[in-house]
């Protein structure tokens, strides 16, 4: 049976290593996992408890494709404490997760063959939807002198369709503030691009509060997700936020592609929201890793890399060791029990001298983790 040529895709290389790892896990070894953005947490109690109450009262079932209407409201009314920002709860479309929200802006705002640049390096997961759905990743390979964000003449005169920016991002952690995010929406204005804003990081921030879109313009799409700091990745439950003109539009294409998100995420979702102490204390390791990674790694032998601004990851510059990120990754899994993730996954080009450290697991975990890398390292 033929397949289609849309469905041409790379693999998604961390969840390659993932398995690797896996593997190793189940011949009996110990595994110190640095590859995943994932959470080491589980959701807040308050959300498994407002679920288990709903269960106990009778069936989920479907809800409206836009997503549970107190739901929505409580997003809406965080953004006002978060950011300042007045959001009619209209506008907020529940999805199953932000890969869902991807989707469904990729199909809302582009037409077959369109351009969409993306900074590199990436989350690599926007490139192949993008391929997916018939449309043209464009990458824009950003500089560590802009902090590895785009900026508008990354994109002057391609004529693009949209343009797809994360803060923070991922793999890097870094951020885009006020002035950086309005040139980069007054460039697409200027031009008829689509903005599209990934904040799926917000929340994990260290020294400073990211920056939405929505304080800037309301002409803009919103991707949010609650996998990370609400610590709700295998709920599989996000959201977006979109032009009230545009809700009509995503709400036409949910009914047909998902019906709904998951009606039991849903309620957790709401609960969650109000766990703030919880969510806090899962802050503060993620504060108490990245002090940890900032001097391990060094120590280990890894010394060239930008402090996270928020997230949960580092990515190092690796080309004084190797060449090809992803054997250099298999020799670390194999010698070091410990699973990284090659630059190749977030950006093609040049991502064979990179890699992406992640600290989004338990502290003693990261311990372990720095200190086999560096008996690795002083090993080679």
């Amino acid at each position: 049976m033929r397949v289609s040529t849309r469905s041409a895709v790379d693999p998604f290389i961390v969840m390659d290593v993932m398995q690797a790892a896996a593997a190793a896990e189940a011949a009996g070894r110990h595994i110190i996992h640095m590859e995943v953005g994932q959470p080491g947490t589980g959701a807040p109690k308050g959300a498994v408890e407002a679920l288990n109450t709903a269960m106990a009262q009778g069936p989920l079932g479907y809800t409206v494709a836009l997503g549970l209407p107190a739901l929505r409201a409580r997003i809406a009314q965080m953004y006002g404490e978060w950011y300042n920002v007045d959001l009619d709860p209209g506008r907020v479309v529940i999805t199953p997760g932000s890969s869902g929200g991807f989707i469904l802006a990729f199909t809302a705002l582009f037409d077959t063959g369109d351009k969409v640049g993306i900074g590199a390096p990436g989350y690599p997961s926007y490139r192949q939807i993008l391929k997916a759905l018939a449309l043209e990743p464009v990458d824009l390979p950003t500089q560590s002198a802009n902090r590895y964000q785009p900026v508008a003449a990354d994109f002057a005169g391609m004529d693009l369709a949209g343009l797809l920016v994360a803060s923070p991002a991922n793999p890097t952690g870094t951020m885009l503030d006020h002035a950086a995010m309005g040139d980069l929406v007054g460039a697409c204005a200027e031009t008829g691009a689509s903005f599209i804003s990934d904040e799926i990081y917000h929340g994990i921030e260290y020294e400073k509060k990211a920056v939405t879109a929505l304080e800037l313009t309301d002409d803009c799409y919103i991707i949010n997700s609650f996998s990370k700091y609400f610590s709700m990745t295998g709920w599989r439950v996000g959201w977006m936020v979109v032009p009230e003109d545009h809700v009509r539009v995503v709400e036409r294409i949910a009914q047909n592609m998902f019906i709904c998100a998951p009606h039991a995420s849903q309620i957790a979702a709401l609960a969650a929201m109000e766990c703030e102490d919880e969510l806090q204390t899962n802050m503060d390791v993620y504060r108490q890793n990245r002090a940890l990674m900032l001097t391990g790694l060094k120590d280990a032998g890894f010394t060239s890399f930008a402090p996270p601004d928020g997230a949960f990851y580092v990515y190092a510059d690796v080309s004084d060791l190797t060449s090809d990120s992803r054997a250099f990754a298999a020799e670390i899994l194999e010698q070091a029990g410990v699973a990284v993730t090659p630059g190749l996954d977030f950006d093609p080009q040049r991502g064979l001298t990179t890699l992406r450290f992640s600290y989004a697991r338990s502290t003693n975990d990261i311990q372990e983790g720095l200190a086999r890398l560096k008996v690795f390292m002083n090993g080679r």
